[in-house]
């Protein structure tokens, strides 16, 4: 565990990030960021080394430096500041008031993705303070509207106006969670790719009509027909060498037939593949593209045939597959329901990071000293994180966080959202010697 003041500054930290309302679209990043970059001033940090800023006054980033020998490149630290948004008649408590209870910090992004962004901020700090010199520049990088992207995205806006602000050799990230079984940790993942974001809507239009007589021709039959037909399509199955490594190292730490499953899927096997996805939600999206409805509107009055249907479909893109082929496989699926595809919105695919020797060195021998025995499991999320941006630019990234929780315990984007206690001061210390292994001389 860190020393208790750098443990009381990390909470501080958090706590200020998390009664901060920063939800995407009703929120603002820019009082955290300047926030930020006045503690880096309180504690030293020349102003030169110091950057708020973004394309519009509510989505301010904040970048600082933190200057080593310059004997490597740099290393990018990523969190995101913004988050989905929540509201207090959905939670048990409120969202936006950071709560100790039961072993857990409760808040709106407690566990997606503040705790990240305080721990990097903490200890940043603290490298400062114990008089550290890295080999390498830090640069810590926390930005807005990874939950949302368009044109406001942190990322996406400093590699277009600033990159060389957070040029770099390779980004730490979100994306690769420890995870438990019943108390027992058994893997800290590595992220290394993901899944490509895209959004696509189904809309059918009819000339409606008086509600007291109804035809068969309606639009909102027609669409409901187009999303029974979507919850009943799979895409097809495939791995790729992440997936592949992963259900390899996971075969290792199930048992039985379930065990023998994965090893086969790390194999290739079609069978084994079918298997394993019809077993669980998690697993089949790490084996296929999906899609599923999110939203719908429909009608303009209760007395009145529908003029208008409309639905957003979600698609989560496996690597190798391309949103073109996704779009034309759904409008295929609907062409007999009047149904219009079109593409909402297309995030980009972008390349696996490499499994780098002395990244992946680094992160074994933290994991092993902090918790033996459990297995790096390297992974591919099947969401999306702004390390899409960094790694289509050229810039690899790895998603690492040491912040271990249940297996299906994760309440990101959900209700009562929440973290260990325990784990964020683990991920503290993990991301501590992680990235001092990584700025050492060798």
């Amino acid at each position: 565990m860190p020393p208790p003041a750098d443990r009381k500054l990390a909470l501080e930290i958090f706590k200020e990030m998390i009664e901060s309302k920063s939800g995407f679209e009703t929120g603002a990043t820019t009082p955290i960021a300047e926030s930020v970059a006045a503690r880096f001033k309180a504690e030293g940090f020349p102003d030169g080394d110091i950057f708020v800023g973004g394309p519009n006054p509510r989505k301010a980033n904040v970048v600082v430096r933190f200057h080593g020998t310059g004997a490597q490149k740099p290393i990018l630290l990523l969190a995101h500041i913004d988050v989905v948004e929540a509201k207090r008649e959905d939670w048990t408590t409120d969202p936006f008031v950071f709560l100790e209870k039961d072993g857990y910090y409760y808040g709106r992004g407690t566990s997606d993705d503040k705790a990240q962004a305080a721990v990097w901020v903490a200890n940043l700090i603290r490298y400062k303070r114990e008089g550290f010199k890295p080999d390498r520049d830090l640069i810590l990088a926390l930005t807005a509207d990874e939950e949302g992207g368009g044109p406001f995205n942190g990322v996406d806006w400093l590699l277009k106006n600033h990159r060389d602000l957070i040029d770099a050799d390779f980004a730490l990230n979100e994306g690769g969670r420890g995870e438990m079984l019943h108390g027992k940790r058994i893997s800290n993942d590595i992220g290394l790719a993901e899944k490509t974001y895209a959004d696509f809507r189904f809309e059918v239009r009819n000339k409606g009509g008086h509600s007291s007589r109804p035809v068969k021709d309606n639009a909102i039959y027609h669409l409901a027909s187009a999303l029974t037909k979507l919850s009943d399509y799979n895409f097809p199955l495939e791995v790729n060498e992440v997936t592949k490594a992963y259900f390899g190292q996971m075969s290792k730490i199930e048992t039985g037939e379930v065990a023998k499953t994965m090893h086969e899927v790390s194999e290739g096997s079609l069978d084994a593949m079918t298997k394993l996805a019809a077993s669980s939600p998690s697993y089949n999206s790490m084996l296929r593209t999906t899609c599923v409805a999110t939203q719908l509107e429909g009608g303009h009055a209760p007395n009145a045939l529908p003029q208008l249907a409309a639905a957003n479909v979600n698609c989560r893109v496996f690597p190798s597959d391309k949103v073109e082929d996704v779009f034309a496989a759904l409008k295929k699926l609907t062409e007999a329901d009047q149904v219009t595809v079109t593409v909402k919105q297309d995030e980009g695919a972008a390349p696996a990071s490499p499994l780098r020797a002395d990244i992946m060195k680094a992160f074994n021998q933290v994991t092993d000293s902090m918790w033996p025995g459990v297995i790096t499991l390297p992974s591919m999320s099947t969401g999306a994180s702004d390390g899409r941006y960094l790694r289509a630019s050229g810039i690899p990234t790895y998603g690492v966080q040491g912040f271990f929780d249940e297996r299906d315990g994760g309440r990101a984007h959900g209700r009562d959202e929440r973290i260990p206690v325990e784990s964020f001061y683990e991920g503290q210390t993990f991301l501590y010697e992680l990235v001092r292994t990584l700025s050492s001389s060798r």
